[in-house]
């Protein structure tokens, strides 16, 4: 994908950049209230799928911007991680945070899924890989 069809306004994939990024803004904002609330919901697995969440988020917005080829393979990860952050949320209760966070990481769940095509990439074949190998650094 070239990074005009970003410039250009791709609806899907400005949807799955704001999703990302609305997403990225709710886990730390989740993360700074649990570290205030503290008890369960400053749990370390808890605060560590928080901001995995945010990191990937922020990557996969980052490869979709700059009209990276690979983005389809951040998208597939972030759909996995934001899946596990939500039910982690929805788990610890009806707390206004934790369901807005769980909301948050359903539509980018469901965004960066149609964005990878659902399904996990297949490793880069060769020629792909020294492709990439071989661009400047």
């Amino acid at each position: 994908m070239a990074n005009a069809e970003v410039m250009r306004g791709d609806d899907a994939i400005r949807v799955c950049i704001d999703n990302c990024t609305a997403c990225r803004r709710v886990c730390l904002e989740t993360l700074a209230d649990c570290l205030k609330q503290g008890g369960r919901l400053a749990e370390p697995g808890h605060l560590r799928l928080l901001m995995d969440c945010a990191d990937i988020c922020e990557t996969s917005a980052r490869f979709m911007l700059r009209g990276s080829d690979l983005h389809s393979r951040t998208c597939f990860a972030c759909a996995e991680v934001c899946a596990a952050c939500a039910t982690a949320c929805e788990e610890m209760g009806d707390e206004g945070m934790m369901e807005a966070c769980a909301d948050a990481c359903r539509r980018c769940e469901e965004s960066c899924r149609r964005m990878s095509g659902g399904v996990m990439p297949q490793p880069l074949n060769p020629e792909a890989a020294q492709r990439f190998a071989d661009l400047p650094a």
